[in-house]
């Protein structure tokens, strides 16, 4: 495992000494110099993102496009995904262009469900091949999700070098086929990053810059805990709180609540506290996340790695429930390492009972300087650069690309 400072630094010395925005702008020139030959000039230096289906994949790979296109360089980016991802909402949000493939999950899937989403493979490569010869981009990035697969291996059969990101401290399905393809591997947690040897560099996961800017809080009364569990809700979350509402209440002058509980729960949990005149916010939605961090004391919550680098980034403390059937468990890998490093509790889904959860929520609000322990825990983990330390990990790629073959046009 490398660092990523420590790679843009050597390959800063290695070409032509470019350094800092000079570095970007010699990237930007050679790459121009050698992929750009559109005689109608309307060709930029284009990267292609693969990936989707959950915000944890979809917001990453948005911040990547940015960071990219931030660059300057008639840059250009194209993101691929699937037509059921949560990318058809929010790549056109952002203003990005979106492509997308034929393509289906296999892992978990079994019998015929299992058959027919290996015959979508083919089509799968097809689009892909149709995408790479539309766009013809300089490098591809792989953020995972269904379309990153049959979309990177198109890449690397035409020879487009590969860059990975695995966010999750244990990698899923699909990046662990594609990091054998890969010509480097950005991690968000160093525990991933160490079974890839020298490939793998530890950058963390990109998140807002608004996350960034929450102050440090000294909790005071009433303790601000805010309750998420993500857009959708958490029915476990949701239904607990609800039956340890009456061990809350008994404290409820010392506590301010707001609670997201998506839209299925929202009467049933917005009931149970007006029954017990426990005054609480309570939403189906919340659209200002990072206001809502900045509010809160601790926050109640899924352990996605795109949640956990917003915790890291806020600096905020953390009891983490994480997802029970999360694909290869990944969340409850994200949530240890968390509580690992001092900066969150943890309650597995089996464990998660009424009793647990207010003990928990107790402890701390009698002793707030746990609670201040376990923000500057969190604050420690943020890597504020990670979109930037990706970036310059694909422009390294591309370049080496550049500087070592003479690129030719995409196979038909």
């Amino acid at each position: 495992m490398r660092t990523a400072n420590g790679d843009f630094a050597s390959l800063q010395t290695a070409k032509n000494g470019a350094t800092g925005a000079g570095w970007s702008n010699f990237f930007s020139r050679q790459v121009e110099k050698d992929f750009v030959r559109n005689d109608e000039g309307n060709e930029g230096v284009k990267l292609l993102i693969a990936g989707g289906g959950t915000g944890g994949h979809v917001f990453p790979a948005i911040a990547i496009a940015k960071e990219w296109l931030s660059r300057g360089g008639g840059r250009e980016v194209v993101l691929v995904g699937t037509q059921r991802g949560l990318e058809m909402k929010l790549v056109p949000q952002a203003g990005l262009p979106l492509e997308t493939l034929r393509v289906a999950g296999l892992k978990g899937k079994r019998g015929a469900m299992l058959l027919k989403n290996l015959a979508m493979l083919a089509p799968a490569m097809r689009d892909a091949a149709n995408v790479l010869r539309r766009h013809k981009p300089v490098a591809a990035f792989g953020v995972g999700g269904y379309a990153a697969g049959p979309m990177l291996l198109a890449a690397w059969l035409n020879g487009v070098p590969n860059v990975i990101f695995e966010p999750n401290a244990e990698p899923g399905f699909t990046n662990r086929i594609l990091a054998r393809i890969a010509k480097r591997i950005t991690t968000g947690y160093e525990v991933a990053a160490r079974g890839w040897g020298d490939k793998a560099i530890l950058t963390g996961c990109p998140v807002r810059a608004e996350f960034f800017a929450a102050p440090v809080r000294k909790p005071e009364r009433p303790f601000h805990l805010l309750v998420t569990g993500g857009s959708q809700g958490a029915l476990p979350i949701n239904r607990t709180f609800v039956d340890a509402m009456d061990r809350l209440a008994t404290r409820k002058n010392e506590l301010s609540v707001v609670h997201q509980t998506g839209e299925r729960d929202y009467n049933a949990v917005r009931v149970a506290y007006a029954r017990r005149e426990f005054a609480a916010e309570v939403v189906p939605f919340l659209m200002n996340m990072p206001d809502r961090f900045a509010w809160a004391d601790l926050i109640v919550c899924r352990a996605g790695a795109t949640t956990a680098a917003e915790l890291a980034a806020a600096g905020r403390a953390a009891i983490f429930i994480p997802f029970a059937a999360a694909t290869d468990s990944h969340q409850l890998r994200n949530a240890q390492e968390m509580a690992r490093a001092g900066a969150g509790r943890v309650i597995s889904e089996p464990e998660l009972t009424p009793e647990r959860l207010s003990q928990e929520i107790f402890s701390l609000l009698d002793e707030p300087g746990k609670i201040e322990e376990l923000s500057r825990s969190a604050r420690r983990l943020a890597q504020p650069h990670a979109a930037r330390d990706i970036v310059n990990q694909i422009e390294e790629v591309a370049l080496t690309r550049v500087l070592t073959e003479q690129p030719g046009a995409v196979s038909s």
